[in-house]
């Protein structure tokens, strides 16, 4: 008992010594700590004071063991075949490579002095195998052994198991051998493999039949599964259990939300429950904390984009808008850019419905009706704290539209999201719920309007040239010159869909001094769009094809999110 602690103070010590843990922070750990079985690195991990990475190189220098990153591991297949799943679980390791003529095994271990978990790999291939273990975090572990060993809850295991009776061992084994009723080992299958799969949605369709379950992965729905209609009034029970709704309200639309760990890291799901014909259709939005919150560098902007951005961004008071549909990537692009400016001397607050991803130092709140807390009345009450930044999750009325503009002219910076199709078509959508055009002149910054498009596989897109018309359409007016564009195809890597992940195409308008005269006067669309022309404003198109000819996606796929019949001349 009395060696435990050292470690513990070796390591926060060393992480006050570096600069990336305060004092404060460390004790708040430890008091943490007394109430978790988990390590000090997991815990302040846990708290957002550090990231993975940092504790696997801090742990690395104070062991003296080699260390690894696995954010892009690939493995080979004789180096699985030593480790069995349920062992690499248990002990959280993960088999780097092996060289058979030297009987040698490279091992990441979230834990190299665990001689248990070496002793078992070693007495399961004979007994004289060399093992080196290097450090590896343990969340990089974790989501690296679903990615390469696959999902293996038998969701066919637990369905036969509550046709028959006969227990499926498989998926109990899964569920760290506790006995739990195959109903809830369903969902959490279904919930876990809609995360494995990448999905954004889950949609829970009663027919008059059967269930139909789809998932919404890159943008496009794709049924997985059809049950019969005799497991859904079970399902529906455990869906409110968990989501915290009314198991006994089946004739009203109700809302939840469920937070659990699954495939390694903290995932949340918005559930929503809606009275068909047919039962209760359940749709569940999947909030991944890892997906949510990136980079500004690494939404895809072109280089004048970022420039852009962050030059509007530079204005110390006014409001920033991004608008379009829904789905469309907004409330990730407002995410990222609070990410970018959130820092100690900047106070930052949000009122959204609901929070969808919960950011450190940033005061976030969620809009409660029926607390009369609505967007209008927040933005009043936020007013008096003292902020800087303020978010305001949607403008979707006169009143929240006012307060958000009354907060940009009283010399806060303010983000929000619109729906309009374009960025200038949200000038006379403001002027439409009734903000004054002498408001919006002078204190609207800019407008971001952006679609998200399905990227190609890079395993298996299909380069060809472009014919005349596909030229026309991407703007290339060098006829002797010759384009290259990609195709998709569908191979094992993308599910046979030929695409892989999504990237956002985006149009900046800056509001510029002429802009706000055309918007003081009730300029029509026309003259506001050749004015924005005329400052060298890119519309959608120009950036969706850019994304065509750098070999990012496909003309079909942008011809599907953006209206390109303007390219065409003659």
């Amino acid at each position: 008992m009395s060696d435990t602690p050292a470690p513990k103070r070796r390591l926060g010590a060393m992480l006050v010594e570096r600069g990336v843990l305060s004092e404060d922070q460390l004790r708040i750990g430890l008091l943490e700590l007394k109430s978790s079985n988990k390590p000090l690195g997991a815990v302040l991990i846990e708290l957002g004071f550090v990231t993975d990475s940092i504790i696997r190189d801090v742990l690395s220098e104070n062991t003296g063991q080699k260390s690894v990153d696995l954010s892009n591991a690939v493995l080979d297949a004789s180096s699985i075949k030593i480790v069995p799943q349920d062992l690499a679980r248990r002990y959280t390791i993960l088999p780097l490579s092996f060289d058979d003529r030297n009987n040698h095994l490279t091992l990441a271990m979230a834990d190299t002095f665990n001689i248990v978990a070496l002793d078992q790999v070693r007495a399961l291939n004979g007994g004289d195998l060399k093992i080196t273990p290097v450090l590896g975090s343990e969340g990089e572990i974790v989501r690296v052994i679903e990615q390469f060993y696959g999902f293996d809850l038998s969701i066919d295991g637990i369905l036969q198991e509550i046709e028959t009776g006969q227990l499926d061992f498989e998926s109990l084994q899964m569920d760290d051998d506790e006995y739990s009723h195959p109903m809830v080992r369903l969902i959490n299958a279904l919930l876990a493999d809609s995360v494995q799969l990448g999905a954004s949605d889950i949609h829970f369709e009663p027919e008059e039949a059967f269930l139909r379950i789809r998932y919404r992965i890159d943008g496009v729905l794709r049924q997985v599964r059809s049950l019969h209609k005799s497991y859904w009034p079970a399902m529906v029970v455990r869906l409110k259990v968990i989501s915290g709704m009314n198991i006994a309200e089946s004739r009203s639309p109700q809302d939840g939300r469920i937070s659990m760990s699954l495939v390694g890291r903290q995932i949340d799901f918005r559930v929503a429950a809606q009275p068909t014909t047919h039962g209760e259709n359940i749709v569940l939005r999947v909030l991944d904390r890892k997906k949510g919150i990136v980079a500004m560098e690494s939404l895809g902007l072109s280089e004048e984009n970022l420039n852009l951005l962050r030059l509007m961004l530079a204005r110390p008071e006014g409001i920033i808008l991004v608008t379009g549909p829904t789905g469309s990537g907004k409330t990730t692009t407002l995410y990222s850019v609070l990410n970018h400016i959130n820092t100690e001397q900047v106070n930052i607050m949000t009122m959204e419905d609901p929070v969808e991803y919960p950011m450190s130092m940033i005061r976030q709140s969620s809009v409660n009706e029926s607390a009369k807390m609505g967007f209008g009345e927040g933005i009043r009450s936020m007013m008096r704290q003292d902020p800087d930044v303020i978010l305001v999750g949607e403008i979707r009325d006169h009143i929240t539209a006012e307060m958000a503009f009354r907060a940009a002219m009283t010399g806060h910076q303010v983000f929000s999201t619109l729906h309009t199709n374009s960025a200038v078509g949200a000038i006379p959508r403001l002027l439409d719920i009734g903000i004054l055009p002498d408001v919006i002149a002078g204190n609207l910054i800019g407008v971001v309007a952006q679609r998200l498009v399905r990227k190609l596989c890079n395993a298996c897109k299909a380069q060809s040239v472009a014919a005349e018309f596909e030229r026309m359409l991407l703007g290339v007016a060098d006829a002797t010159e010759e384009i290259k564009i990609y195709t998709p195809v569908g191979c094992p890597d993308c599910d046979h869909q030929g695409y892989k992940g999504r990237t956002s195409v985006i149009e900046i308008l800056k509001i510029t001094g002429e802009m706000d005269d055309l918007i003081g006067r009730r300029a029509s669309m026309r003259e506001m769009s050749n004015q924005a022309q005329s400052q060298g404003f890119n519309p959608i198109a120009h950036d969706a094809c850019r994304r065509v000819l750098d070999g990012t996606t496909s003309l079909e796929e942008i011809s599907r999110v953006v209206d390109l019949t303007d390219r065409i001349t003659g």
